[in-house]
């Protein structure tokens, strides 16, 4: 194992709306929470030139997929549902690249709210566009937005025992965050649910082999720092691995 800070490539999103875009970044607590945890991270814009992915991919040991706007339907050949919300199919083709690559080369993976969406339709999964919709009944997935904190403790998630996830936050339930309308639909190969909300809704998915391979449908970042500490541990866990 090295000494040296493991750098963990964060792809951005794409901003267009203001006077002085077209931008790309991301929310700094994603940023922060990598830094606390020993990492550098380092922003990987939405090229679609090969040769700069490529080289940007070479420069880092660990890939978290963040947040952002919808996946599009069109990455797991499905219609687009009247309730789907803003995608960018740039950004997916970003991401799919390399959590394609990442994966097949045992390279750690974090995913977070899109992330988890994303991780699961890169590897053969599919999505519910729209949970209110497609899910009668369900809970308010939108609870932080509706109250307007990001940190709000919205509803519980039961964990697997015998899964990573539990074991690095050593508990078996906990109480989350939530500020999504997509969940996982279809599993990917690969991959096993290892925490979900009381309403069947997936929170949490590892890979089923040993390279560490995580995904959860909260917003840790938001959480570590005050909320609830132990979501540091993941991030910890994270770097760990991409330091090995």
């Amino acid at each position: 194992m090295t000494t040296r800070r493991p750098v963990i490539g964060i792809p951005c999103s794409a901003f267009t709306e203001a006077w002085y875009t077209p931008a790309n970044g991301n929310s700094i607590s994603y940023l922060r929470a990598v830094e606390a945890a020993g990492g550098v991270p380092l922003l990987i814009h939405l090229s679609d030139d090969s040769v700069v992915l490529d080289t940007l991919y070479q420069h880092i040991d660990g890939l978290l997929l963040a947040g952002g706007v919808d996946v599009d339907p069109a990455s797991y050949q499905a219609s687009r549902h009247p309730a789907l919300e803003a995608t960018d199919p740039a950004q997916d083709a970003v991401e799919i690249t390399l959590a394609r690559r990442a994966v097949a080369d045992g390279m750690p993976v974090l995913g977070i709210c899109r992330g988890i969406q994303l991780l699961n339709v890169a590897l053969g999964g599919s999505l519910y566009q729209d949970i209110d919709a497609e899910l009668p009944g369900a809970l308010d997935h939108r609870a932080s937005i509706h109250q307007r904190d990001m940190a709000y403790l919205a509803h519980p998630v039961q964990l697997d025992a015998a899964s990573r996830l539990a074991g690095v936050l050593d508990c078996g339930e906990l109480i989350v965050n939530t500020l999504h309308h997509q969940a996982l639909r279809d599993l990917a190969p690969g991959v096993r649910v290892v925490a979900r909300a009381p309403d069947g809704v997936v929170e949490g998915i590892e890979g089923a082999g040993a390279a560490y391979l995580l995904a959860v449908q909260c917003h840790p970042e938001e959480l570590w720092a005050a909320a609830d500490p132990r979501w540091r541990r993941m991030f910890d866990s994270f770097i760990t691995a991409a330091r090995a």
